[in-house]
């Protein structure tokens, strides 16, 4: 467990040093004003008006936001260094956590700066992986976003793993899914928002913003997705592989089309669906050549 920070010693720090308080920013707004105290209404009411979505961390839980366990990125404890890189790598996480046999039984959190700063990224020699491990924030599906994001700050952790009533792993939490409830979603070097909403894999294969709209995708593949009766609802990709799933699905997931297309989850958290790849049949494809 980290130490606490508590309001004091933080005012205290930055009156010593000015560039504290420009440091804290944001956050240091956000931990006053959901800290309780004397002033925590009147602190809550004031960056309220600046961030309208402050509310929501008082009324969400942790199970509205968190990612579940079927998509944790994780490593078991004996992996060796080249694939701890490789999933580092392909994930672009820069934390994740180690288990020993089942993500049920987590050991800690690996840091990638950790990592790094050890071992590098070259070479194939034994790695004390366990040494290297932090302790993990566990909070309930029930707890509160204002709740998490306190004991976030005083355990100075971003991600925090999510324990059904039995004691297993339910999903994960970080603080960047926290922030987005109140500053909407925040884009880093790992988002897509820069790249073509269309992209061509392979001729057999396209790689697609959900957000693109239905009548590009159309365009594009020659071919009508949706019945007429249907446009009204539908003015997205990812809205209709959500119609034709009638959920969120999960990464991975590949959900067929009557046309027999097929549309694959590349990226999605528990919200909504980030980028498919679509495969076209042999048949789509010289109709729409």
């Amino acid at each position: 467990m980290g130490d606490s920070i508590d309001g004091s010693s933080a005012a205290q720090r930055a009156q010593d040093d000015p560039r504290e308080s420009e440091a804290r920013g944001l956050f240091g707004r956000l931990f006053d004003a959901l800290t309780p105290d004397d002033d925590s209404a009147a602190k809550a009411r004031a960056l309220g008006a600046t961030l309208p979505g402050l509310a929501r961390l008082q009324d969400m839980r942790v199970e509205d936001v968190a990612i579940p366990k079927a998509e944790i990125v994780a490593l078991e404890r004996g992996t060796e260094l080249g694939d701890i890189v490789v999933a580092f790598r392909d994930s672009g996480y820069s934390r994740i956590p180690v288990y020993d046999e089942t993500l049920d039984q987590p050991l800690g959190l690996l840091l990638l700066k950790d990592l790094a700063l050890r071992y590098g990224f070259n070479g194939h020699h034994a790695i004390d992986l366990q040494s290297l491990l932090r302790p993990i924030l566990y909070v309930p599906p029930s707890m509160t976003l204002a709740v998490l994001l306190r004991k976030m700050q005083a355990e100075r952790t971003h991600f925090a793993l999510v324990i059904d009533e039995y004691g297993g792993v339910d999903g994960l939490v970080t603080i960047e899914d926290l922030l987005e409830q109140v500053v909407g979603e925040i884009e880093d070097e790992h988002d897509t928002e820069d790249e073509a909403q269309i992209q061509h894999e392979t001729p057999s294969t396209l790689l697609v913003d959900a957000r693109a709209p239905l009548e590009e995708i159309e365009r594009e593949l020659g071919f009508v997705l949706i019945d007429p009766e249907e446009e009204e609802e539908i003015d997205s990709l990812g809205g209709l592989v959500f119609l034709l799933s009638g959920r969120v699905p999960v990464r991975g997931e590949m959900i067929a089309h009557p046309s027999g297309l097929e549309f694959e989850v590349v990226e999605a958290d528990p919200r909504r669906i980030h980028r498919l790849r679509v495969h076209l049949p042999e048949v789509l494809r010289k109709a729409a050549q």
